[in-house]
């Protein structure tokens, strides 16, 4: 059985609740990793990526570009962190440029 929520709760709680209640964390997080991508890396890059897939803690990027996937495998590191800290949470945890 749900439980119940207050008339003095805020939105924010119900949401957590809803969210929780219905599992939708995973597809939230898909969701956000991607906007994360797109804001992060740019037109340039952007350009070159035909896909982006959060599987578990694993980022998959599909680039276009062997020497785009080549240079941004050497950063690997620096983008997980820049992603982690714009999302507020330790969500990618590695990294595989396709």
């Amino acid at each position: 059985m749900a439980k119940r929520l207050n008339n003095e709760s805020s939105i924010g709680d119900v949401l957590k609740e809803i969210i929780q209640n219905n599992k939708l964390q995973p597809g939230i997080d898909q969701i956000s990793v991607k906007e994360a991508w797109v804001s992060l890396m740019g037109n340039g890059v952007n350009s070159y990526t035909k896909n982006v897939t959060l599987k578990g803690e694993t980022l998959y990027v599909e680039l276009s570009s062997s020497v785009l996937r080549e240079e941004l495998s050497h950063g690997k590191s620096k983008i997980i962190t820049m992603i982690n800290e714009e999302l507020n949470r330790e969500i990618v945890k590695n990294i595989i440029l396709r």
